[in-house]
């Protein structure tokens, strides 16, 4: 088992809670992949060839506005309970790999924040309302569980959040706790879940 501690912080009360978490895989069963398929951008421009001996995909030509509006049909058609785009989720998680690369967090960091905000999106709690919010609070839940931050780290690391989401600096402190709410306090992850985010990351870095 592990233990972690986390102060949270809202306004003038500091309240010190302790979780405990358990190195068990999660009872959901999220799947790293799911949402980062690279088949979702081809839809139905995609054609399987299947020979005696191997199968290859053709993609026709399309453009790009087409290409987007397809995927976004597809995904909604799969996922009717997800309320954003499939090209919104992902747009939301390069601003926070932009914040997390700006104050200098490790890809695993990043990758733990994708996994918690992934589960979210899954478990349809995000809207056109509270999605910046959500994708803001699973940057800062991360970088405190994952490392000991300074609390000079934190306030530039929220300057950062508040800058890149228009997000205000209270709103994001108090709805920390309603995340941690959503995610059943299992802020501990599995390396199967981090890792395919974690490998991602750094692929990106080299490219």
């Amino acid at each position: 088992q592990n233990v972690f501690w986390l102060q949270l912080q809202g306004g003038n009360i500091k309240t010190r809670t302790l979780f405990l978490f358990t190195s068990l895989e999660d009872v959901t069963d999220y799947d790293p992949h799911l949402l980062s398929d690279p088949q979702w951008p081809c839809g139905k421009h995609k054609r399987v060839l299947i020979f005696a001996s191997y199968m290859t995909t053709v993609i026709e030509y399309v453009k790009p506005s087409d290409l987007k509006k397809d995927m976004n049909e597809t995904f909604k058609e799969k996922f009717p309970h997800i309320k954003l785009t499939l090209s919104k989720i992902r747009s939301l998680k390069r601003d926070m790999r932009i914040v997390g690369e700006d104050c200098g967090m490790q890809p695993v960091t990043i990758a733990m924040a994708f996994v918690y905000f992934e589960k979210l999106v899954l478990q349809g709690r995000l809207n056109k309302q509270n999605r910046k919010l959500v994708s803001a609070a699973c940057i800062l839940l991360a970088a405190k569980i994952s490392s000991d931050l300074k609390k000079q780290e934190v306030k530039h690391l929220i300057d950062k959040l508040e800058e890149r989401f228009r997000i205000s600096r209270r709103e994001l402190i108090s709805f920390e706790f309603t995340i941690l709410v959503a995610l059943e306090m299992a802020l501990y992850l599995p390396e199967s879940k981090v890792m395919p985010h974690y490998r991602w990351l750094v692929q990106q870095q080299k490219s």
